[in-house]
């Protein structure tokens, strides 16, 4: 296994290059996108011209081109979150507790306060691109009792509650990144050139960007109407403002219904999310390109660059996942990248290029076939398993031993099995046309787990996946999946149905008191907790979770 040292080439001299050209990709596309919504933003149906002038002459001016500064400062901060937070495996909580533990990690509180600040500096820019009212924080007003007649400055609230909406669109961004997995880079299996890919992806990111800062919108609202006198009372007493009392304000009914500030607040915020989108985006599509590994290489110092060692390595995982990206693209597509894979080595003759990359593969494999056995395990101990039958037939003596076979601890590829895998019972049953093409391989074969052999065992009256669902009276805890009562194990006889044959009594070993009362502590304790909504809400499990 090559050094750590070895295994960073790939990030200082592809991954890196490729987010500075997502990046930059990202910032010549920034200036139509700013146009299209500076012409939303003014844009009148009263005056058309006129706007259409306005926003001609705005987009030239010195405020404009200090904007488009400060949001390429944006895109490029937004950018290198990207490459920082990014992962090739998705990280997916599976209890309420454990989601709000991800969200108030220290790490991903960064990442928060980061996404805060960058909203404020775009509403900021949007608000200069609206203008108007919207422009300034502050402007000169008179007391609205008349008492003093001087001129005070006052707090501009629909420039306020701007910045604050681009603070909530990043922290709700933020937060929802982290529930939906935004910083997940999917593997495609079709491949695509970047063009069609961006092109083909960029309809449903507008949809999206536009339906997330409508809810976004419609939740800064609600929190604005209840806490916004807080954040309110706090700038006007650091900037020394003062409130024009002749104004409605803006954290009351009929402040918010303003069918203009609503518009504002959702072109600024589909804005936003629309650039920070393209921004992932384009960081997706540029890290996922395919990357030619060589499968060989006649310098010893670039041997730690070639397909078979970046294929057996752990980490990255981007290397890994694109190694075995361009191995799936070379079995298909390159028969001379493919006569490397087997050419032999010079001298000795032995196919070494080939011998790490299939043991690679095949330990791939088998560890996605241990987790499955120890998912649908986890299901059977949980009592999710389908019920037993009373009116099947039983196993013959030479199934229940390779039963037996089966549940030996020798490695996996030395276990012998019945050639029946996806197969129904040999008693007369058809054969469904979902397993028809999976039937009877090889039983020798290396690629014939275990767990799917044991599954397509003839049916078994003892098997939890077979018949009707008993009477409760005669019901009772199966073994796990892939599993045989001992009894089987010990004489090779088929197991006894549990209505039939009563399971023999023994004498059980006696727990001493103090066990017994931290026991009875325990279960007291659960069932209190289980009682409890809320209790039951943070710790229940999701369904997706069961790996």
């Amino acid at each position: 296994m090559f050094s750590a040292e070895q295994s960073c080439w790939f990030v200082r001299k592809v991954i890196c290059w490729r987010a500075v050209a997502s990046i930059a990709w990202a910032v010549l596309l920034l200036p139509p996108i700013t146009a299209v919504f500076v012409l939303l933003s003014r844009f009148s149906l009263l005056h058309p011209i006129q706007s259409v002038s306005e926003c001609l002459s705005f987009l030239t001016s010195a405020s404009a081109i200090f904007s488009f500064i400060l949001l390429c400062g944006v895109i490029i901060m937004v950018g290198f979150l990207n490459l920082e937070y990014y992962t090739v495996i998705p990280t997916i909580a599976c209890s309420k507790i454990a989601l709000l533990g991800q969200l108030l990690h220290p790490r991903q509180f960064v990442n928060s306060l980061a996404h805060c600040i960058m909203g404020i500096i775009v509403a900021w820019c949007c608000a200069i691109a609206i203008g108007g009212r919207y422009e300034t924080i502050a402007y000169p007003c008179t007391p609205g009792d008349g008492a003093d007649s001087s001129l005070q400055m006052c707090l501009n609230e629909h420039h306020f509650i701007l910045l604050l909406a681009g603070a909530f669109v990043g922290l709700s961004h933020s937060m929802l990144g982290v529930i939906y997995n935004m910083n997940y880079v999917p593997f495609l299996t079709v491949q695509q050139y970047k063009y069609l890919r961006f092109k083909g992806s960029l309809p449903s990111l507008v949809k999206c960007s536009a339906t997330q800062a409508l809810y976004s919108v419609r939740n800064y609202i609600v929190v604005y109407f209840f806490l916004g006198y807080i954040p309110k009372a706090w700038i006007c007493k650091t900037l020394n403002l003062h409130l024009n009392s002749s104004v409605h304000p803006l954290d009351s009914i009929a402040g918010l219904l303003d069918l203009n500030l609503l518009y504002q607040l959702w072109v600024s915020a589909g804005f936003l999310l629309l650039t920070w989108h393209v921004t992932l985006l384009l960081f997706r599509i540029f890290v996922t390109e395919v990357y030619s590994f060589p499968v060989q290489s006649s310098f010893t110092e670039d041997a730690h660059q070639c397909l078979p060692k970046v294929i057996t390595g752990k980490q990255p995982m981007i290397l890994k996942f694109l190694a075995l990206q361009d191995l799936a693209l070379l079995s298909q597509h390159s028969p001379l990248r493919r006569s490397e894979v087997f050419s032999l080595s010079q001298p000795g003759g032995h196919p070494h290029n080939w011998n790490a990359i299939s043991k690679e593969c095949l330990s791939l494999l088998n560890d996605l076939t241990q987790r499955l056995i120890a998912y649908h395990d986890t299901v059977a101990t949980n009592g999710r398993a389908k019920p037993l039958s009373t009116g099947s037939e039983r196993k013959t003596s030479s199934e229940t031993s390779s039963t037996e076979d089966l549940m030996s601890p020798r490695p996996m590829f030395l276990m012998k099995t019945p050639a029946s895998v996806f197969a129904r019972s040999f008693v007369g049953a058809s054969q469904s046309p979902l397993t028809a093409p999976f039937t009877s391989p090889d039983p020798d074969s290396p690629f014939a787990s275990p767990a799917l052999r044991r599954l397509t065992a003839p049916a078994d009256p003892c098997s939890p996946w077979f018949g009707s669902v008993q009477s409760p009276h005669i019901m009772r805890r199966l073994p796990k999946l892939w599993s045989t009562p001992t009894d089987s194990q010990v004489n090779g006889s088929p197991p006894a149905s549990p209505s039939s044959v009563p399971s023999p009594k023994q004498e059980p070993s006696k727990p001493s008191l103090l066990a017994q009362f931290l026991q009875n502590r325990k279960e007291q304790v659960k069932h209190f907790l289980a009682k409890r909504v809320l209790i039951m809400y943070l710790f229940n499990k999701v369904r997706m979770c069961g790996m």
